[in-house]
């Protein structure tokens, strides 16, 4: 089992920055791939990133490249989300999950952390 627990959500302005934590603990990630999706209030929970379990690989959903960044640091069993630029559309619960494969795809994830609010105003 993994329990998975974000952190460094908040309240922001458009343009500001903001960095996600996610710590793991139960299993180490080292051999998970990891992503961030999100959900707004009415709408579905859509994929922001993803990282392969070396760190070699991202993805990111066309929205926030050039914005976000995915990192993960295994020796500390964290994944972060480093968010610049910010917009009012970002605005939604962030949650991290792992999975025992690299995907974009939320059904491919099996492990699921209870979620961060962000809320950007502008």
């Amino acid at each position: 089992q993994v329990q998975l627990v974000e952190s460094g959500g908040g309240l922001v302005q458009a343009g500001d920055s903001l960095r996600l934590s996610c710590a793991a603990s139960g299993r180490t990630l080292s051999s998970l791939g990891m992503a961030w999706f999100r959900q707004a209030p009415g709408k579905k929970r859509e994929f922001v990133a993803a990282i392969s379990w070396s760190g070699s690989m991202q993805y990111y959903t066309d929205s926030v490249k050039g914005r976000f960044t995915i990192s993960r640091d295994n020796a500390k069993n964290t994944v972060y989300l480093q968010m610049n630029s910010l917009k009012p559309e970002d605005t939604a619960v962030y949650f991290c999950a792992a999975s025992s494969r690299y995907s974009w795809r939320g059904k491919d994830y099996n492990y699921w952390g209870q979620g961060t609010q962000i809320t950007v105003s502008s």
